[in-house]
């Protein structure tokens, strides 16, 4: 008897505001613009910094390269084109991997190389944004130390993580609201006295920046600023919905231009060559320059907590399909989706913290900021084009976006790379050794899986029954659990098998197997049971989106209930003297480990990812913890890799 498809009890209870309302887009607001509408901050500061020489071109130019960036990159990719490729309301690099279906070992490397340098460039994000607001204090009174200002900000924020943003959570909205507001406020302020800096949305003038300008196409590394921040745009549509994404970025592109351009009319009118400023400052009256800056301190830190958050939802996606190793994950709310990890919290912590402390300067860390992004952008344009492909539709509509994206994306990486030397490298160090880890955690278990061999259970049914009956064996439990990978209701790997009967029998009343498929699907959330020998031999399949936790100790206790409830078994122990007394019968969960002999020869390759997963085992927690099983319950074996080689030649004897 077959029990299909049974929906798992619901711990969704929060309102879902992924439907549009008012009330979604100020909350999408708070959760997806804070580094793109962090931008203007630093944005103008970096291209005029970076400029050899000033000009009209320079700020006309580059404010036309930010206004395109923002309609093709941001606007016409992320809003229009990639919002559509949405995994059952999920968004990301590793939900566009979740929806293809051919997953080659390419399509795998360029999800890697997408999430490790989006976690990577993530790291300059809570830096940059805070220290320039802090530095915008320096107006004030010059003899302000900002570096323990932002040192102090970041312990509050980290120490914070451990116990949820759903209270300060609901504030983000309102903030982020103000602050757009005040950007355009601030802008339209300055444009009014310059209205000529509106010609900059002629396209003219960015072809001329890009063709005419000394060192016009590097600059672009530093108008890339002004788009970092459109990939949490896709990946933020699993927590706000596409609608209220698409509505909002109506008024977010409205205050952002306003307040570029605000900026460029400043300099126009203001600016001498030669000289340090800070126009996102500069153009607040000196009687709002306080609250400018406490407001804008405030989106820094919301951006920060953004970045964060989007850090905890990559991993634990990453974890989900295989990319990382399996780490402690805990939802430390009744939110759906918002978790906390520990080790990337810290970890987080101490690197950002890190930058600070070396780079000091905003206008430093700006050199760094923008390059490992650029990867990721292009890593995206790359599976959404080869999605796209997989979706049917017209042959030349993926080629365009492969075309149009990688030639803009291809330009900036370009303009980009001549940041490595004055920072860029940190962010792509770190991008590399993430990639490493995720590398050698996916491929070192496809090596080992090549060498699962899985055998029919049909013919091992009479001996389950012979030993479940078998009094010589001691019994070990009334119910025996292990954790399968065999998708066919009718095999079972060897290694179980091996375990059961020819390591050291196991003898128990009834066998169970647990197969876990985590499914594409991110919230799909049910189970199958099939029983191969009625009270004997059960097997449950558990079909477990890669946004649902993993707490198979709970669910399957939840299918045990259900199945004494519908009269499918019987929950006693085995045991006379305490099935009179009404105790139920004990569980024990056998875990197999599986360990590579060295007997065996590898490839080099082989060899160099095999010792990659070891070291990144340090950072695994162990599987009985990653499943959350009970560990009292729980036993852990350890079962040897045989692989079938030749022998070069055989010992004799004497």
């Amino acid at each position: 008897m077959n029990v299909d498809s049974k929906i798992l009890k619901s711990r969704d209870h929060h309102f879902d505001i992924r439907k549009l309302s008012l009330a979604g887009i100020v909350v999408t607001l708070g959760i997806v613009y804070g580094d793109l509408g962090t931008s203007p901050l630093y944005t103008v500061r970096a291209i005029i910094g970076s400029a050899k020489t000033f000009n009209e071109l320079l700020i006309f130019g580059s404010l036309s390269c930010v206004f395109w960036t923002l309609t093709m990159q941001t606007t016409i990719k992320y809003i229009i084109i990639t919002l559509r490729a949405d995994n059952k309301g999920e968004g990301g690099i590793f939900a566009l991997f979740a929806l293809i279906k051919r997953k080659s070992v390419w399509v795998a490397i360029l999800a890697m190389i997408g999430g490790c340098a989006l976690l990577a460039d993530g790291v300059i994000t809570p830096a940059i944004t805070v220290t320039t607001s802090i530095e915008g204090l320096r107006l004030i009174n010059p003899a302000i130390t900002v570096v323990p200002i932002v040192l102090i900000i970041f312990a509050v924020l980290f120490f914070m993580q451990q116990f949820g943003t759903n209270v300060v959570g609901a504030s983000f909205g309102p903030i982020m609201v103000i602050w757009f507001l005040m950007l355009g406020i601030l802008g339209f302020s300055q444009i009014i006295h310059y209205p000529a800096i509106l010609h900059a949305f002629n396209p003219v003038y960015a072809i001329k920046f890009l063709t005419q300008f000394p060192g016009g196409f590097i600059l672009l590394g530093a108008v890339f600023l002004c788009t970092t921040g459109a990939e949490a745009l896709y990946s933020d549509i699993g927590h706000c919905g596409r609608a209220n994404i698409r509505v909002s970025w109506i008024f977010v592109k409205i205050t952002l231009l306003l307040n570029y351009f605000g900026q460029g009319a400043w300099i126009m009118m203001h600016y001498t060559p030669g000289t340090e400023v800070l126009p996102f400052f500069a153009i607040m009256p000196k009687w709002f320059l306080l609250t400018g800056i406490l407001i804008s301190t405030a989106a820094s830190i919301i951006a920060s907590q953004a970045l964060i958050s989007g850090s905890f939802t990559l991993i634990s996606e990453a974890v989900s399909l295989n990319f990382w190793p399996q780490i402690k994950i805990s939802n430390p709310t009744f939110v759906k989706g918002q978790v906390y990890i520990p080790f990337v919290n810290w970890s987080l912590w101490i690197m950002c913290s890190l930058v600070v402390i070396f780079f000091r300067e905003s206008s430093n860390m700006e050199a760094a900021y923008g390059l490992a992004i650029t990867i990721t952008m292009i890593m995206t344009t790359l599976l959404l084009s080869y999605y796209l492909k997989q979706t049917g539709v017209k042959r030349w509509i993926p080629v365009l976006v492969m075309i149009v994206f990688l030639s803009i994306e291809g330009s900036f990486l370009i303009a980009n790379l001549h940041k490595f030397k004055y920072g860029g490298w940190f962010t792509l160090l770190l991008a590399a050794i993430y990639f490493l880890l995720m590398y050698g955690w996916y491929f070192g278990r496809k090596i080992k899986n090549r060498h699962i061999s899985f055998i029919n259970l049909g013919d091992y049914i009479q001996l389950f029954k012979d030993l479940r009956n078998d009094k010589s064996v001691p019994k070990l439990a009334t119910n025996l659990v292990y954790i399968i990978k065999a998708n066919r209701q009718d095999q079972v790997e060897s290694k179980v098998i091996y375990s059961i009967f020819e390591k050291q029998p196991k003898r128990a009343d009834a066998y169970w197997l647990l197969h876990i498929d985590r499914v594409d699907e991110p919230n799909r959330f049910d189970y199958k049971v099939n029983h191969i020998i009625p009270g004997v031999l059960i097997r449950v399949d558990f079909h477990i989106g890669f946004k649902v936790d993993p707490k198979i100790n709970l669910y399957f206790r939840e299918v045990v209930e259900d199945l004494v409830k519908s009269g499918e078994i019987k929950l006693e122990s085995s045991f006379e003297s305490m099935k009179k007394h009404g105790f139920p019968g004990d569980f024990k969960f056998v875990l197999l480990d599986r360990i590579m002999l060295r007997d065996f020869k590898l490839s080099n390759s082989d060899n160099f990812i095999l010792a990659i997963r070891n070291i990144a085992r340090h950072l695994s927690i162990p599987e009985d913890r990653a499943l959350q099983l009970d560990p009292t319950s729980t036993i852990v074996e350890k079962i040897p890799i045989i692989i079938n080689q030749p022998v070069a030649r055989r010992i004799t004897r004497e």
